[in-house]
C-alpha cells in the first residue's frame, strides 16, 4: 500500500510501515489544494491536525482505505462520510492517555498550591508565604466528565490520594476501581473539582457555560485537557470573577492554532482571554497535556498496531 504522511511524527511510524512493505511518501508543506490533486494515488493517509478532511477531499481520495490520526480524536475528519465510503479510521487515544492524566494532576496540584503565582513572585523578589497558603487535595471530591481513555488515566493518578473520584459519561457502565459513575445531579452536588475529558462533538461544544456552572452546588476548580471549544470563555471568566469557579487549569483554549499567535501580533486579544492571562488563579499551557517524549512514540506505535491488525 502507498501511504501519504502529512505531518511529521515519530520515525517509528515510517520504519514500521516500511517493514510491512508499505510505500511511504512524506509531504509536510503542500497546501490542501495540492494534496487533493494527488490523493487518489494513495491507499492510506496519516495526519495530525494540519487541515480538515472533508467531503470534497474524501471524494477525491478514490482509493483511500484508511486514515490514521496521531491524536486522541477524529474531530478534523468528516467521520460519517468517511465511514460511508468504508474508509477505516484510526485514532490513538491509548498513546497519550497517561501523559494527559499526569498533566491534569500537575495542573490541579499547581492550582491548589499557587505554584505559578509563587514562582513568579519569588523570581521578582517577593517572599509572601501567607499569600501563597495552599489547599490540600485530601478529602475533596473530584468529578471527571468523560470517562474514556484520558478520564480513566487521570482517575488512576488520583488513586494515591485521599479523594473521592466520581465520573459522568453519556455511556453507561464505565465505572471502575478508580471512579464511581454518577448522574449529573450528584456530580453537581458533590464536586469540588471538575476535569473535562470529552471529545469535541456537537454535544460538547460550549457545554461549560453559565447555566452549567451555576447548576453546581458549591464553588469548584475547573481543569480542561480536552478541547478548548468545550468551554465558553466569557462564561468561565464571569464565574471566576464571582468566585463560583475558584481557579482554572487550561491546557486548551477557544483561541488556538493559527489565530492564537495572530491575536498577539495584531494586538487584538479578546477581553475574556486577557482576563485569563492576568488572573493569578488561572494556569495556561499550550495544548501539551498529551505532548510528551514518551507519548510521541506511543501514539505512533498505537497507530501502527491498529493499521497492521486491520490490513496485514
Amino acid at each position: 500500500m502507498k501511504i501519504l504522511h502529512l505531518d511529521v511524527n515519530h520515525p517509528l511510524l515510517i520504519e514500521e510501515f516500511n517493514a510491512l512493505g508499505f510505500e511511504n511518501v512524506e509531504e509536510y508543506s503542500a497546501p490542501k489544494s495540492e494534496v487533493e490533486k494527488t490523493i487518489h494515488l494513495y491507499d492510506g493517509l496519516i495526519i495530525r491536525s494540519r487541515f480538515a478532511i472533508d467531503q470534497t477531499f474524501l471524494d477525491k481520495a478514490q482509493n483511500l482505505k484508511f486514515i490514521g490520526r496521531l491524536g486522541a480524536g477524529l474531530e478534523n475528519i468528516d467521520v460519517d462520510y468517511a465511514r460511508y465510503k468504508e474508509i477505516f479510521l484510526a485514532a490513538a487515544p491509548e498513546g497519550n492517555r497517561n501523559a494527559v492524566g499526569e498533566h491534569a494532576l500537575g495542573l490541579l496540584l499547581a492550582l491548589f498550591n499557587n505554584l505559578a503565582k509563587a514562582s513568579r513572585e519569588v523570581k521578582n523578589g517577593i517572599w509572601d508565604r501567607e499569600g501563597n497558603r495552599g489547599v490540600e487535595l485530601d478529602g475533596k471530591t473530584v468529578g471527571i466528565i468523560g470517562y474514556g481513555n484520558t478520564g480513566k488515566a487521570f482517575a488512576k493518578k488520583l488513586s494515591g490520594f485521599d479523594v473521592e473520584v466520581i465520573c459522568y459519561d453519556i455511556v453507561g457502565g464505565v465505572s471502575d476501581e478508580n471512579a464511581r459513575q454518577v448522574g449529573i445531579m450528584e456530580l453537581e452536588q458533590r464536586s469540588d473539582v471538575i476535569s473535562l475529558h470529552v471529545p469535541q462533538t456537537d454535544l460538547t461544544l460550549g457545554m461549560i457555560n453559565t447555566e452549567f456552572i451555576n447548576a453546581f452546588q458549591k464553588p469548584f476548580w475547573l481543569l480542561n485537557t480536552a478541547r478548548g471549544k468545550c468551554i465558553v470563555t466569557k462564561d468561565l471568566v464571569t464565574a471566576l470573577k464571582s468566585g463560583k469557579i475558584l481557579g482554572a487549569g487550561l491546557d486548551v483554549l477557544e483561541y488556538e492554532k493559527t489565530s492564537f499567535e495572530d491575536m498577539f501580533t495584531q494586538h487584538e486579544l479578546p477581553e475574556a482571554f486577557q482576563y485569563l492571562i492576568d488572573a493569578e488563579n488561572v494556569i495556561l499551557s499550550p495544548h501539551v497535556a498529551g505532548w510528551t517524549i514518551e507519548s510521541k512514540e506511543k501514539l505512533a506505535q498505537t497507530l501502527v498496531n491498529k493499521i497492521k491488525s486491520r490490513f496485514c
